[in-house]
């Protein structure tokens, strides 16, 4: 058997052999054999596990690809690849997202008469003013409230609700993704992704680099795959009769 030096492993990455060192200790590869002087010893085990593990983690994230490994690793392949199976969820649970944003964002801006194009200084809309205007129940509107996805200010005096431009936008929002089916929870991810990009002409800008960023972790996915299964047929894991 042909053995391999720390140095070996390191090279080939572009990484130290103290990064080496603390994956084996993580137990994201095998631990190593030791010669009797104490020196490691690796093999092309240890190669494969390394190049799944560093393909895991642009697919997957660090905390992800270090339990697939170490799963592996204690000869866990149903836990591993439960692992992997949730990552992939995450990713198609993001795409709805930038779906349902998306869509959003055309209705939004499409429509002259939606809130996204009033301008700041709208009068503010009450409870029973939004409602109608949406053809919702004030009860509707104190639902999304509670759920999230509404954030309106208050009144001094009376402390009776007040719905802003940007809260009439979030609404209308709301209204149409409802009306698609999504629940509250979803409806309220979406409205955030609206707030954090600044409204829907700051948001239209990002959708493609989320796009890109959802494409380019969906390739890595493939690549850690081809790696991950060249792991598993190594150390001879897979059920038997699998293919």
């Amino acid at each position: 058997m042909d053995y391999l030096r720390p140095f070996d492993l390191a090279r080939e990455h572009g990484i130290s052999t103290q990064a080496v060192r603390n994956y084996e200790r993580n137990g994201c590869i095998p631990p190593a054999e030791r010669t009797p002087s104490g020196y490691r010893t690796y093999t092309e085990v240890h190669a494969t596990a390394l190049r799944a593990y560093l393909a895991l983690i642009p697919a997957h994230g660090y905390a992800v690809s270090g339990q697939i490994m170490r799963s592996l690793n204690e000869g866990g392949l149903d836990a591993a690849l439960t692992a992997v199976d949730r990552s992939h969820a995450q990713l198609l649970r993001d795409r709805g997202t930038l779906d349902a944003v998306g869509r959003a964002v055309e209705h939004l801006t499409a429509d002259p008469d939606t809130a996204a194009h009033a301008p700041a200084s709208t009068a503010p809309l009450s409870v029973g003013d939004l409602a109608h205007r949406l053809d919702v129940t004030a009860a509707t509107l104190r639902n999304w409230e509670v759920a999230g996805i509404l954030t309106p200010g208050r009144e001094p005096v009376t402390g009776h609700r007040l719905y802003g431009a940007a809260d009439i936008r979030d609404a209308e929002l709301a209204h149409l993704l409802r009306r698609g089916g999504y629940p509250l929870d979803h409806i309220a991810t979406v409205v955030q992704q609206i707030r954090t990009a600044g409204g829907t002409q700051a948001l239209s800008a990002a959708l493609d680099d989320w796009r890109r960023r959802l494409t380019a972790r969906g390739l890595s996915m493939l690549d850690a795959a081809a790696r991950l299964a060249q792991y598993v047929a190594l150390l001879d894991s897979a059920p038997a009769g699998s293919s």
